[in-house]
């Protein structure tokens, strides 16, 4: 397990926090599946389905933004990453705490343990995970730890409509070929609250430590042509 980036994610990523975005999610998902079928007369079910996946990501995206602004969160000031000049387009929202930010954005995955599609907000954010890839720094002019972007990922289920099959936390690695980091939400609250420093009567790790455990398992990257209707085709 990935312990070191659970410690970064975990005291922004509150219990409270995460629950109230999943009673989001699955109110937001069950109410674009009935306003599509009630509502918009499609009788393709491949439009029906196309339309349902642009509108569930959309109303799923607004959830999650208000429930992070009513937890404390903020919104990326204009649109740049800390730091940097990169530029997103989605609504990525930032916490930091003990000097330790924490940026976090949604994502629709395919289906339970894939990477969601790329497009320019997520691989800009990503490259904030450059220093959690092991390579050589011979000079220390490398980059150094600071925010790191995390991802809140849901997966329709394909069996059921209105229903979410999966939730889960991811960190993508900067050349977004796979996860470092992915437990399915419950899992993560779990974990979070079993493996903290404190919980073993040990004193709060440094928030600055830098090693980092990869996954041994390689989640592999779903183009986005693949993905389906449901996936979140903008390009920006």
């Amino acid at each position: 397990m990935t312990v070191h980036i659970r410690r970064r994610l975990t005291p922004a990523l509150t219990k409270n926090l995460l629950l109230g975005i999943e009673d989001r999610l699955h109110a937001g998902a069950l109410k674009a599946f009935e306003v599509v079928r009630d509502h918009c007369g499609l009788k393709d079910k491949r439009r029906a389905r196309g339309g349902e996946g642009q509108l569930r990501f959309r109303m799923l995206e607004e959830a999650f933004e208000d429930a992070c602004l009513e937890q404390g969160w903020t919104l990326l000031e204009g649109g740049i990453i800390p730091r940097t000049d990169l530029k997103v387009f989605q609504p990525f929202l930032r916490r930091e705490i003990d000097g330790q930010g924490i940026i976090l954005g949604l994502a629709a995955m395919p289906e339970p343990g894939t990477l969601p599609s790329k497009n320019k907000s997520r691989s800009a954010a990503v490259n904030l995970n450059y220093y959690l890839t092991p390579r050589l720094d011979l000079d220390d002019h490398g980059p150094k730890i600071g925010d790191l972007f995390a991802l809140l990922l849901f997966s329709r289920d394909r069996a059921r409509g209105g229903r979410i099959e999966e939730i889960a936390v991811g960190v993508i690695d900067a050349e977004y070929d796979s996860y470092l980091f992915y437990e399915p939400l419950d899992k993560f609250l779990k974990a979070g609250k079993d493996e903290t420093p404190e919980a073993h009567g040990l004193p709060p790790s440094n928030a600055a430590e830098s090693g980092v455990k990869l996954r041994d398992r390689v989640i592999p990257f779903v183009p986005p042509e693949a993905a389906g209707p449901d996936e979140d085709t903008g390009t920006k």
